[in-house]
């Protein structure tokens, strides 16, 4: 069957379509509804063991199998985690940009999510959004063969006759939201010529994670990044738990890097993982990481990010020593140390940009921004850490939610991170909606007025305020902003809590193509 032809509005097709697949909170919902009946001997069924049958038959649908890709010219770093793996995604990306194009070893690709303004961030090519008429091209592609795999096995089953081309065609012959686009990525990186190397970071967990198709002759490292509890319906509720999920990447003869933690009990589980699998761990030490110190002036901002940064540097190296990148000198030999990366790894950790993640912008009215996604104990107390350094004798507000979650243990991590001395960490606080403009009739701020009591129990001195969308919440701040320069003071703003609440604020301050 042809393909499809690229039209002016295949991008606008595309969003289109996207909208119409089942989204990835109705299928993690599934884990909270009560189990499914017992399998035939009476065993509980695992939800989770099916999603890797299930996608290496969406791939096959969609013109690729684990054979096809172990012969193709792409090799992968594959990253899980619970924190960071974004930031150490894109450091690795960025190192390897430095490289690659330069040494005829091919174009880089990123595959990341969740995505902040545009679905096209989530395809990275070059270092640069995917473009909307090749999103556009390769999202046709792909819909339209596992179209036509539908149509094929209507065929076989002899059921052709009762299924209607629109149903044939529509989102139920199609998978989820995030195992669609990780088809398209594969799909882009490996239509688009000369990319060599990509970069792909697992949604959620890593075992059943549906990027974990990639077979072993693809994937030339393995990190597994800093490790929490989340989605604790699907992966568990204790780190343990969390962590043999997440090293579900380890691949036979693979090298897997990942921070060396105190709590034995996490670690074992990775070494024992990473023997069972065949892998080689490498436990990148905090000691030899704080030495270090990380790289100065990097746009990835934060107190945190040396330890991204480390993962991304033996990461990278591995990669590219793996694909025949000759690296000169003492980094090129087995006695390296984190000292020893050259001005190519410099540049890339100082290039790495994630939108979303430790960003900082100023306005037109002079109002400082610093935005991040972060939705989980550590990561907020992380990201206090971060505003806390950079906020000075400012007027401090923080722009907060959590809308799946429960707001308040989230906010007093937040707060413990950002704590200043015996003032308050935020002058002024507002819980908001994630909607960028008010909803029509009564909307529920039951979260907003729970994570508000928290505050006010915590940091009693701070001004707290309740919003129903971004919009009068934006507002408000600058309201907030213009009294601080009538009292000579800078206004420093905090927007965390959600990757949808960060989304919204930046379409609003900062125009940015979809």
């Amino acid at each position: 069957m042809a393909a499809p032809t690229p039209s002016s509005d295949a991008y606008t097709t595309a969003l289109a379509r996207l909208a119409q697949l089942q989204s990835n909170r109705a299928i993690t919902s599934l884990f909270d509804a009560p189990s499914p009946a017992p399998t035939a001997d009476g065993k509980p069924a695992d939800l989770n063991a099916l999603a890797i049958p299930e996608m290496l038959a969406w791939l096959r649908r969609a013109g690729y199998t684990p054979s096809s890709l172990a012969t193709s010219p792409l090799r992968c770093v594959h990253v899980a985690g619970t924190k960071g793996k974004g930031s150490v995604s894109t450091l690795i990306a960025s190192i390897l940009s430095q490289y690659h194009p330069h040494q005829g070893g091919g174009r880089v690709g990123l595959y990341t999510s969740p995505h902040v303004l545009s679905v096209r961030e989530r395809i990275v090519l070059d270092g640069r959004p995917i473009a909307p008429e090749k999103f556009g091209r390769y999202v046709a592609e792909v819909w339209a063969r596992l179209t036509q795999a539908a149509r094929d096995e209507a065929a076989v089953k002899g059921v052709a006759a009762t299924i209607s081309e629109a149903e044939l065609d529509g989102p139920g012959t199609k998978p989820f939201y995030f195992r669609f686009l990780t088809l398209v990525a594969l799909h882009a990186f490996l239509s688009e010529a000369g990319v060599r190397a990509a970069v792909v970071e697992c949604g959620i967990g890593g075992e059943y994670d549906a990027t974990n198709v990639l077979p072993k002759e693809v994937v030339t490292a393995a990190v597994v990044t800093q490790l929490g509890v989340d989605h604790v319906s699907m992966l568990g509720d204790t780190v343990e738990k969390i962590a043999w999920h997440k090293s579900g990447v380890f691949k036979e003869g693979v090298k897997a890097f990942t921070r060396r933690l105190s709590e034995g009990q996490v670690m074992e589980v990775l070494r024992t993982r990473a023997r069972e699998k065949g892998a080689e761990l490498v436990e990148v030490a905090d000691e030899e990481v704080e030495r270090w110190g990380g790289v100065e002036g990097a746009r990835l901002q934060g107190p945190f990010q040396k330890y991204n940064m480390a993962l991304a540097v033996y990461a990278a190296r591995e990669h590219l020593l793996r694909t025949g990148v000759k690296l000169e000198g003492r980094f090129g030999s087995d006695e390296w140390t984190l000292d020893d990366i050259p001005p190519e790894f410099v540049t890339g950790l100082k290039e790495a940009a994630l939108r979303g993640r430790c960003e900082v912008l100023t306005d037109e009215h002079g109002i400082e921004w610093h935005v991040d996604g972060a939705h989980t104990d550590d990561s907020l107390a992380g990201v206090g850490r971060w505003f806390a350094g950079r906020a000075g004798d400012s007027v401090r507000v923080l722009v907060f939610n959590q809308q799946e979650r429960d707001p308040a243990p989230l906010l007093r991590a937040l707060l413990a991170g950002a704590k200043e001395g015996s003032g308050p960490a935020f002058t002024h606080a507002i819980f908001t909606r994630n909607e960028e403009e008010k909803l029509e009739g009564e909307c529920d701020l039951s979260t907003q007025t729970r994570a508000q009591a928290t505050m006010r129990e915590v940091g009693a001195a701070t001004e707290t305020a309740v919003q129903d969308a971004v919009q009068p919440t934006i507002e408000q701040v600058r309201r907030i902003a213009a009294q601080a320069s009538k009292d000579g003071k800078p206004c420093k703003v905090l927007v965390t809590g959600s990757f949808h609440l960060v989304g919204a604020v930046l379409k609003t301050i900062d125009h940015v193509e979809n």
